[in-house]
């Protein structure tokens, strides 16, 4: 039996966890595309009027603007928000996978500029396939309330590939906000 720290040696007969492990390498892949190609300007572009960003508070820390109901009509994130909004629920998701209390909203921070904020998020990979490399296929059935709360019916497999869909709808954002500032730069 495979554990999901091991790539998938045959597509067709993969395990549960080989399968998670491949789809997130697949999605990290594409996001280390934009990751290489980022520049320390495209985090704070504003693509709208209506935007979402984060701002240097009194104290120098990055604050994500935030709104516990979503506005109508929803602002266009910036890189840097949806970059702090990955390290957020990622963060988050860790803690729990790791038996950890997760930590508020409001105590993950986003670390400033761009090379930062690259190496936070490759070391949150890193925490991630620490957490993929102990689970075998039986783990994935355990149940888990995030990032569902108050609903037992989701399993570990659920959380796996919430992640995986959640970065990739990160990712695809990030790379066509760096896409758009780039061809309205030229």
């Amino acid at each position: 039996m495979g554990t999901c720290g091991e790539g998938p040696r045959r597509p067709v007969n993969a395990s549960r966890c080989e399968l998670l492990r491949w789809q997130f390498e697949l999605t990290w892949s594409l996001f280390e595309y934009h990751l290489e190609r980022l520049e320390p300007e495209d985090f704070l572009w504003e693509p709208a009027a209506l935007c979402w960003t984060v701002r240097r508070d009194a104290d120098g820390t990055w604050v994500p603007d935030w709104a516990d109901t979503e506005p109508d009509p929803v602002p266009v994130p910036t890189i840097a928000w949806v970059s702090w909004h990955i390290g957020w629920w990622w963060s988050v998701t860790i803690d729990h996978a790791q038996g950890r209390t997760p930590r508020e909203r409001t105590e993950i921070t986003w670390p400033g500029d761009g090379t930062a904020t690259i190496e936070w998020l490759r070391g949150l990979r890193g925490d991630w396939l620490a957490v993929l490399d102990r689970l075998t296929d039986p783990d994935l059935d355990a149940t888990t309330q995030l990032p569902w709360q108050n609903d037992p019916e989701h399993t570990i497999a659920h959380m796996l590939a919430w992640v995986n869909a959640e970065l990739m709808k990160n990712v695809t954002e990030i790379g066509q906000l760096r896409l758009l500032r780039a061809a309205s730069a030229a």
